[in-house]
């Protein structure tokens, strides 16, 4: 239920990212092939096109948890990663000769270090939401490093601490336990032992009505072919007929 409520919104947020990054793709490619000198307008289609394609796998990133119980934190990112677009996006097209706000550049700072953290969080997440209690452990202290990292880079950001040896080095160390963690998380969840994949299909037991029953075994003798191969065709033209419809209401 919840995933079907979300799959409008999931698809109407993929063509607006899609469609975004291939407008911002294409003034790129004017840029660069316009002619003339390469100067400061075309390094900020460039630089416009660059930010946009982040901004777009970020999104992405978000958009894994639609219809899972962490969509909330994909929710919260879509909201926080407006505030390094914006402010980036001011930075790119302000006047050069005045010198650049302060705010802005600690707005940006701190808002890409957050949504980019919550990008992680939303791909950890959704990739351990099925793994055993152990793997579930490593995810928790991961999203904790994760977020301790996002705290001190905003701290170095925003100027609240000056940095020393011992935090530089405290800063490291937390960084190298996300990482690890990250890459232990999902390599586990995706390949390990007890990893969750699709179930394979079983076989489903059909009975057939006698009247029914009948009629496949006189098309049989007609056409020389078993009765089985019959009713596969005739529930394979059925099930391809009834998904044209289907197919074309989702994509209207």
């Amino acid at each position: 239920m919840v995933e079907q409520s979300a799959a409008p919104i999931r698809t109407a947020i993929v063509r607006i990212t899609i469609g975004s990054f291939s407008l911002a793709a294409l003034l790129g490619v004017i840029a660069l092939i316009g002619g003339g000198a390469f100067g400061a307008p075309e390094a900020r289609v460039l630089l416009t096109t660059l930010l946009v394609g982040i901004a777009s796998v970020v999104v992405l990133c978000y958009l894994t948890t639609a219809g899972t119980p962490y969509q909330l934190v994909g929710v919260v990112g879509g909201v926080v990663v407006v505030v390094p677009v914006v402010s980036a996006l001011f930075m790119i097209w302000r006047d050069y000769e005045t010198p650049p706000n302060e705010l802005l550049g600690q707005s940006f700072g701190v808002g890409a270090i957050v949504a980019a953290t919550l990008a992680q969080a939303c791909l950890l997440l959704v990739l351990g939401r099925l793994a055993r209690p152990m793997l579930r452990r490593i995810l928790v202290g991961t999203l904790a490093m994760a977020a301790a990292l996002a705290g001190l880079l905003s701290a170095l950001v925003l100027g609240v601490h000056d940095p020393g040896s011992l935090y530089l080095r405290t800063l490291g160390v937390v960084a190298i336990l996300d990482v690890l963690g990250t890459v232990v998380v999902a390599a586990l969840a995706r390949f390990g032992p007890g990893a969750s994949r699709p179930a394979p299909a079983r076989a489903t037991v059909l009975t057939v009505p006698p009247g029914l029953t009948q009629r496949l075994a006189t098309v049989g003798e007609r056409s020389g072919r078993p009765v089985d191969a019959v009713l596969e065709e005739a529930i394979e033209r059925y099930l391809a007929e009834a998904e044209v419809p289907m197919t074309t209401a989702e994509e209207s």
